[in-house]
């Protein structure tokens, strides 16, 4: 029976509200006292759904795509539409070049040159006492910057050639003798020799100074004064007749001088020419 009575009792004081529950409860019966630590009573509150309005600002994945595709656009934007074209002439050759400014110091250049640069230095070239009659057929393309560092007319440029450049040789006996290395190889009349040179350098750095002042808005010239390092020569020097065994040595000392002269290690650059800018 004292059971009941203490079951009935502590579900009433579980029912009463929050603040009772959360105080010790005592219970007397037949003299005896009980003491019942209330437990609290959990609520549970059912939130209403709230309205949800969608900020199309807020999406991060929206906002990162439209970054990217208008970042390709601009690039591809710049480079169809470049801010200047240049041609010009020069030790490389002839050629062309395409710009694009990347601020109002600093170009990036693409472009070629090359052909017959022998045309334009008379075609002949002597070295060590023997008159040869050159024939190149040049092809230069290159990547470069130029940089105003002051802003003004005043450049400086750097980059890289990827020279494809064939140069070829033909020397005949004055009176029938070549002097060579202060050596004379009696050939005889007619006796010829022949030969190639080719750079080991497959990408040749190369640096300018120069100057850039603009005629018109639109049009300006240059010109540039630097050097290019195309590495040492591999040169190829045979005579036009084998069986003179004198024009045979002539040819191998010939080849030793056109790989030991050092102005071939490093190609002047001397250039001028015009540039339209968009």
């Amino acid at each position: 029976m004292k059971t009941i009575k203490l079951t009935a009792i502590s579900a009433a004081v579980l029912a009463s509200s929050a603040a009772l529950a959360a105080e010790p409860v005592i219970v007397v019966d037949d003299n005896d006292a009980v003491v019942y630590e209330a437990e609290p009573v959990a609520v549970a509150y059912e939130a209403e759904p709230a309205s949800y309005a969608y900020d199309a600002d807020a999406g991060v994945v929206s906002n990162t795509t439209g970054a990217i595709v208008g970042g390709t656009k601009g690039f591809f934007s710049k480079v169809v539409n470049p801010a200047s074209v240049s041609a010009e002439v020069g030790t490389l050759g002839y050629g062309a070049n395409i710009g694009w400014s990347l601020n109002e110091k600093t170009e990036l250049q693409a472009g070629w040159a090359g052909g017959d640069v022998a045309d334009l230095f008379g075609g002949d070239v002597d070295v060590d006492d023997v008159n040869y009659d050159v024939d190149a057929d040049f092809s230069n393309p290159y990547l470069g910057v130029q940089l105003r560092p002051a802003g003004n007319w005043f450049t400086m440029g750097a980059g890289i050639i990827v020279p494809d450049n064939d140069i070829d040789v033909r020397a005949s006996a004055e009176d029938g003798v070549f002097t060579i290395d202060d050596e004379d190889y009696l050939v005889g009349n007619g006796e010829t020799l022949e030969g190639s040179l080719e750079h080991r350098n497959k990408l040749a750095p190369y640096a300018t100074i120069g100057f850039r002042p603009n005629i018109t808005n639109n049009f300006g010239l240059f010109g540039e004064l630097g050097a290019a390092y195309m590495g040492k020569t591999d040169a190829t020097v045979r005579a036009t007749n084998p069986l003179n065994a004198v024009a045979v040595d002539a040819a191998a000392a010939a080849e030793t001088e056109l790989e030991d002269k050092d102005y071939l290690e490093w190609m002047p650059i001397v250039k001028l020419g015009a540039t339209y800018r968009f």
